[in-house]
């Protein structure tokens, strides 16, 4: 059986394809799973996808009647596939439940020093020989307040980091998590997390109820120069009333690793195009912001557990097991 990867990243081809050695052909392809895409998978009974996928209603019907009948999707974000579709049509999908937290908690963290720290700014200077230091001062993290807006493994990782920081922790969760509350975190309502934080993170899934939890009235109830990180989802956060904030001077930092609308943008090379997306091209241009393209989990521990659990999805199927990877079952 050939197996298609769509989305696959120059880094990620050689351990996709080393992962599935003697199991399965697996054919990787750079474009990205979308409409016009999705018929070169005809005849594929097994296409494995990327988070940025298309995978609504109209891709999985093309996939279903090309003769498609597993997605095994690279990530643990799902909120891209329409699993209901999926069901209807017999489609069994997976996806990676699982991979190191510290990946993408150890990114956040690189974001918050550098903005913290002006590291961009700084870097950019010496490249031209610009040796002074106005406008690079920084803040001790050191007895500040941290508040961790999800506190599951990716979480957790982050603020055993602030612990180290000896920061106060405050967290926001439907349930408070233990090994947190060891670490000396108190569990408050967002309201009183936002107002107190000097650091703000993000480490909470995209649903219904958590799109642009971080809104206009949350952002005004943050402090004028606190820090926000965000390294989960890009929908969290309303961009459009960040910037606002933005340009009435308020925080002192912005890290973004994702961002609401990065569909059809990250993972690609836009630099010969104008890019029509006024929020972004708005966002870059603040010198206290850092955006990078959705590469927190990239790392060679990540990437490759998350390969070696995507491959263990595509044989427990074809041999009729089910893990609790599978968010939709085989069809009976």
């Amino acid at each position: 059986m050939e197996i298609l990867a769509f989305g696959v990243q120059a880094d990620e081809k050689p351990l996709i394809e080393k992962a599935f050695h003697g199991h399965h052909r697996v054919r990787c392809l750079d474009v990205f799973l979308t409409e016009d895409t999705a018929p070169i998978a005809v005849g594929h009974t097994v296409v494995s996808s990327s988070v940025n996928a298309d995978l609504g209603a109209r891709v999985l019907r093309i996939l279903a009647d090309g003769g498609t009948r597993m997605i095994a999707q690279r990530s643990t974000g799902f909120n891209n596939i329409d699993l209901d579709v999926a069901e209807r049509l017999g489609l069994t999908v997976a996806r990676v439940s699982y991979y190191s937290p510290y990946s993408v908690a150890e990114f956040a963290w690189t974001l918050a020093m550098a903005v913290n720290r002006r590291i961009v700014r700084a870097s950019n200077r010496t490249r031209d020989f610009d040796f002074r230091l106005d406008g690079l001062m920084g803040r001790d993290l050191r007895g500040r307040t941290v508040g961790v807006l999800g506190t599951g493994k990716i979480g957790e990782a982050f603020t055993r980091i602030a612990h180290g920081f000896g920061m106060r922790l405050l967290g926001w969760d439907i349930a408070p998590n233990p090994a947190c509350v060891e670490l000396g975190m108190a569990y408050v309502e967002k309201e009183r997390l936002l107002a107190e934080s000097d650091l703000i993170s993000l480490h909470v899934p995209l649903l219904p109820s958590t799109r642009r939890l971080i809104d206009a009235a949350a952002l005004k109830a943050m402090k004028d120069d606190a820090i926000l990180v965000n390294s989960s989802r890009g929908g969290l956060i309303d961009t459009g009333a960040l910037v606002g904030e933005l340009r009435a001077g308020r925080f002192t930092g912005v890290g973004l690793d994702v961002y609401e609308a990065e569909a059809g943008l990250f993972f690609l090379d836009k630099s010969l195009e104008v890019v029509e997306d006024d929020t972004l091209a708005r966002l870059v241009t603040f010198p206290n912001v850092v955006v990078t393209s959705h590469q927190a989990y990239y790392t060679v521990d990540a990437v490759g557990q998350i390969v070696d659990t995507t491959v263990r999805n595509v044989l427990d199927y074809a041999a009729g097991r089910r893990s609790e990877n599978v968010l939709v079952p085989a069809a009976s």
